[in-house]
């Protein structure tokens, strides 16, 4: 198949209708068609060898041969997808998808079932994979006897199980038909690795085993308003943390949050803000589960290693995040491709709050070592040290001295103050206390009492709700009466919020509504004891996703659609909360 044929055949798709696979160490993101679009392999932030997605070459499509309609649905509790195609008087064909699990930190195992579930099922087989984000064709391509398929791209191995008979085409791209009986499957299995592949991979066996995986890992959440989403959160969660305890703040790059505005960033990256709000939703599932200990410890290693110097994000597997490039790719429409962030330049006070927040969780849980209350003593050290300095903030902007850094400070000091020694809960309390005292005098707004954005920017901001849910001060407190006050009044569209008014410009006309302060919103109305009006803004901003009930971090309110990199892991993480809090 030539290029062109491929994007005429699997064009792109709204972002809501996408689904991922994973297994933590790295994702394919899968559209209505079948077709794998998206996966960077043998990590989450190396180079891309499905890269369709972006507007390059790459992808593994398993589509029926007779026109259907899509639908589609995860396993409970895992990230194992199902497709399923309706076709007129041709049957239903399904596909079971995953990643095998548990994972190989140098090999990607992707397993795919072709499922004949009513009558014979046809489809058609396409792989065209293509290393260092589509530039590098399939080399060295060769059939053995069992007709298993072997071959180079890039740096990394390539095998293929379950496509004997596919044609070749010059350029490296295999294609099959594929009939199989009614109440019948067939088993497709991929393998992309730094190193030459070992003994093949038995099909059945690593369902069994995938399967098994997800089922231990995925607990139910029986104290929340949303159980089955919110253990949907949780399988998501675990998708994106790796076994060396990082977790992607998303399993994509370059995906737009407003079309031809140049907001396009790669979120590949284990954000440690992120990482702690996980990790606090996951505290108040109850446990102990192990993926809360795995995010710990990841945070606990990066505080430790880096003191006052801790950057805001870091591989997954806890490496510097790579300086911003251009891949070459077209990017998604509406969009442009970047690899990398700039976020590694920057310094961002909260994150220490949030640090000493998910340790607080983790004493209360009995969760919490030597080496995290060496981190306690770390990261208060660095906000004795920096909390006067100016900070690029939660919304990684210009430096400024932003109010919400410094409240999110005095709620770690307080939460830690809660769970540590008598002597050292004095001097916790009292740095608390000094800090919210002077942000108090620079940060209130003179006319309304509430806190606005910094000193030099009056508005309000959606993310200055969470502080007070974590113990910065009271919900009932006045400056927290008038800053929810404030927010339903400036940033709410049809239950949706925004994280702060654009200077001059309506709501909605720079970006989407965020997902993660819905929740928030959410969350202070319940702590307010106005419960009607918490739930209406919880369900609707759970219901801001498609059929694989994936969130980005943005929702167009007008178009009803997903807007940037998805799954976005701390808006699930959001949802997890939300669904947990509603529900005390």
């Amino acid at each position: 198949m030539t290029p062109e044929e491929l994007h005429h055949l699997f064009p792109p798709q709204v972002l809501r209708d996408y689904a991922l696979v994973a297994d933590g160490a790295r994702g394919a993101v899968v559209g209505p068609r079948g077709a794998m679009v998206w996966l960077c392999a043998p990590h989450w932030h190396d180079d891309a060898v499905f890269s369709s997605l972006l507007g390059g070459r790459g992808l593994f499509a398993v589509s029926p041969t007779h026109p259907f309609v899509w639908g589609g649905r995860y396993e409970p509790g895992t990230l194992v997808f199902r497709h399923r195609w309706t076709s007129r008087g041709d049957g239903t064909v399904e596909c079971r998808d995953a990643m095998a699990m548990p994972s190989d930190p140098s090999r990607a195992v992707v397993l795919r079932q072709v499922v004949a579930a009513e009558g014979d099922a046809e489809v058609r087989v396409v792989l065209d994979l293509r290393a260092r984000f589509g530039t590098r064709a399939l080399r060295q391509l060769h059939r053995d006897d069992e007709g298993r398929w072997s071959a180079r791209t890039g740096d990394l191995h390539v095998r293929l199980t379950g496509l004997p008979d596919a044609s070749v085409s010059e350029d490296g791209v295999l294609v099959q038909e594929l009939r199989v009986p009614a109440g019948r499957h067939h088993d497709l299995v991929l393998e992309v690795g730094t190193g030459a592949p070992g003994d093949p991979v038995d099909p059945a066996h690593a369902w069994a085993s995938t399967v098994h995986t997800w089922r231990s890992a995925v607990p139910e959440i029986a104290n929340s308003v949303a159980p089955t989403e919110a253990r949907h959160s949780y399988a998501v969660i675990r998708g994106l943390t790796s076994d060396a305890g990082g977790m992607a703040a998303a399993a994509t790059m370059s995906l737009p949050e407003h079309a031809q505005r140049g907001r396009s960033y790669d979120y590949r990256y284990a954000w440690i803000r992120d990482q702690c709000y996980a990790g606090i939703a996951m505290a108040a599932c109850g446990g102990p589960y192990p993926l809360f200990d795995t995010l710990v410890a990841f945070v606990v290693q990066r505080v430790l290693e880096d003191g006052p110097g801790l950057v805001p994000a870091y591989t997954v597997l806890g490496q510097p995040v790579p300086e911003e490039r251009s891949t070459g790719l077209p990017g998604y429409p509406g969009g442009w491709d970047v690899a990398g962030n700039h976020v590694r330049g920057q310094f961002q006070l909260d994150a220490f709050g949030e640090v000493l927040q998910l340790l607080a969780a983790a004493e209360g849980a009995g969760r919490l070592d030597a080496d995290g209350w060496r981190a306690v003593g770390v990261a208060v050290a660095a906000i004795e040290q920096r909390w006067d300095e100016p900070d690029a903030g939660i919304w990684e902007i210009h430096d400024d001295w932003w109010t919400h850094s410094r409240l999110e400070c005095v709620a770690g000091l307080r939460s830690i103050a809660q769970v540590t020694a008598p002597g050292e809960a004095a001097r916790f309390s009292a740095l608390a206390d000094r800090v919210l005292a002077e942000t108090s005098r620079r940060c209130l707004h003179a006319d309304e009492g509430r806190w606005q954005r910094s000193p030099t920017q009056p508005g309000v901001d959606a993310a200055l709700l969470r502080p007070a849910l974590h113990g910065a001060l009271p919900v009932d407190d006045p400056r927290s009466v008038a800053t929810l006050a404030a927010v339903r009044r400036d940033l709410v569209e049809d239950h949706h919020v925004y994280r702060y008014s654009p200077d001059s410009m309506p709501l909605g006309s720079t970006e989407g509504a965020f997902l993660l302060c819905g929740f928030l919103l959410a969350e202070a109305l319940h702590a307010r004891g106005e419960e009607v009006d918490a739930f209406r803004f919880f369900e609707r901003n759970r219901a801001a996703c498609g059929p694989a009930a994936l969130l980005s971090e943005e929702w167009d309110v007008q178009q009803r659609q997903l807007r940037g990199n998805l799954p976005q892991a701390f808006v699930h993480a959001a949802l997890l909360s939300s669904s947990v809090r509603l529900g005390s």
